[in-house]
């Protein structure tokens, strides 16, 4: 989780690919359908801000937390040149403390994959469960652990940009459901190139094991999509979506 600090500078321009303004419409979709009107709403693992900004632009009241400084830093400037305001706060999400009770709580593009144990992700979710209002909505995404153990581990990706090119070997390991990401990224500076290497660690979870968490936390209502869709997942699924809604008051909150 400690990743994203010199590649945070390049995070954006590696992900140019990513439709984010279609990503934010798929939320406010889930809104819709959940008959939600959030207000106040907490992205975790919020990144350089890419759906936290963009939900501010929509009107809504965003605070976004982060473990990666570097990352929140790029987040705030891209809030201040949009002319939004947003609350940034460094945190570790399994160690979260929110200032208020909030209509939804969001942790978008694999955030919760890099919660690697399952101790931290019953933590995890029980934090979001007690900073939720009745009623409140919690979504997020993972990387299936098709795309993991299939798609992405073992398999080298390599490309060579005009300012950037990078080398991104995976490796996964099935005894610990781990798959390793091995980054070195080369930035051009001015007739040169400068290395930087990180290496990040994702868990794979089958849809079952996040059920188990999230219902130990106290989330009764949990439902389970293939991502961008309403659709039931599929074995070759490569996103899959999960809607929480907290029903009510419980003995699993502190």
């Amino acid at each position: 989780m400690e990743s994203y600090s010199g590649f945070a500078y390049v995070y954006d321009r590696l992900m140019q690919d990513v439709d984010y303004d279609g990503w934010t419409d798929y939320l406010e979709e889930i809104f819709r359908k959940y008959k939600m009107i959030p207000r106040n709403i907490a992205d975790l693992a919020c990144g350089t801000g890419n759906i936290t900004n963009r939900l501010a632009q929509r009107h809504y009241n965003l605070i976004g937390v982060d473990l990666s400084e570097d990352m929140l830093q790029i987040a705030q400037e891209k809030a201040s040149e949009t002319g939004v305001e947003v609350i940034f706060l460094h945190q570790d999400i399994r160690e979260l403390l929110l200032p208020t009770e909030l209509d939804a709580i969001l942790c978008i593009c694999d955030g919760i994959n890099y919660i690697t144990h399952g101790e931290d992700l019953a933590g995890v979710f029980k934090g979001v469960w007690n900073h939720l209002k009745k009623e409140g909505l919690f979504i997020f995404d993972i990387s299936s652990y098709y795309k993991l153990s299939r798609i992405l581990g073992q398999n080298t990706f390599a490309e060579n940009l005009e300012e950037i090119s990078y080398i991104w070997e995976n490796y996964f390991d099935e005894s610990r459901k781990i798959c390793d990401f091995d980054l070195t990224i080369f930035i051009k500076e001015k007739q040169l190139y400068r290395k930087h290497e990180e290496t990040h660690s994702q868990r794979a979870y089958q849809a079952d094991e996040i059920i188990h968490y999230l219902k130990g936390a106290g989330f009764e209502k949990v439902d389970v999509f293939d991502a961008f869709s309403f659709h039931k997942p599929k074995k070759n699924s490569e996103r899959l979506c999960f809607v929480c809604q907290k029903q009510s008051e419980s003995e699993h909150a502190d």
